[in-house]
This record gives structure tokens, sequence and C-alpha cells, in this order.
């Protein structure tokens, strides 16, 4: 479950840079479609999560830190949503890139050096 979640997580990169490239480049419709296959991908990213988050709920001593971990998860994909929305907008992302890069900060750290990879 670990790798089809890491899977995801990539491919969500990978879209979400493809619509914000489009955006950029006033390709709306191209856009629109890519960002409704993102959306798909964030079910799947939710699931995958909540799938390795349960481990955690069978008494775990890691059970805060992987609770932390998906809270940051669900606010990267809020402000990925968010970014694009004001994107469309013509409105500051400055903000949400700084909330973006803290977000990715804490669920790296703690997907890769705290939680372990093999649940």
């Amino acid at each position: 479950m670990t790798h089809m979640h890491i899977t995801a997580w990539a491919l969500g990169f990978i879209l979400f840079a493809l619509v914000y490239m489009m955006l950029k480049q006033g390709k709306e419709k191209p856009a629109k479609i890519t960002q409704m296959i993102l959306r798909l991908d964030y079910l799947f990213i939710l699931y995958t999560g909540g799938d390795l988050i349960a481990y955690y709920f069978n008494g775990s001593p890691l059970l805060p830190e992987a609770i932390i971990k998906g809270l940051a998860g669900v606010w990267i994909i809020a402000v990925m949503e968010m970014m694009l929305v004001k994107l469309r907008k013509q409105k500051s992302l400055k903000g949400l890139w700084l909330q973006f890069v803290i977000a990715v900060i804490i669920v790296l750290a703690l997907g890769f050096f705290r939680l372990p990879m093999s649940v």
C-alpha cells in the first residue's frame, strides 16, 4: 500500500504541475480536463493514505505522528486546489506557496524519517 500511496502522490504532483503550466499558458480547456483527473487522483491519495493511517490505530506509539502527517497531507491537497483557483482568478499565490512548502516539509519529514515505510 505504501508504494501505491507514493505513486499516487508523485502522479498528483505531476498533474498539478501540468495544470499549473497550462493555466499559465492560457490553455483553459485542457487545464480543466487535467484538473478533473487530478481530483480523481486526490481521492486515490486519500484512500491509500487512510489505509496507511488505519494501521497506526491498532495501539501504535506513532499514532500522533501519523495523524499529523495525514492532516498535513490533506493541507497540501487543499493548498494545491486553492492555488489553481487563485491562478485562474490571477490573484497572488505567495502565501499559498509558503503554506505548500511548509506542508510538504512536514509530510516528507514524518513520512521518510519518522514513520516506517513498510506498512
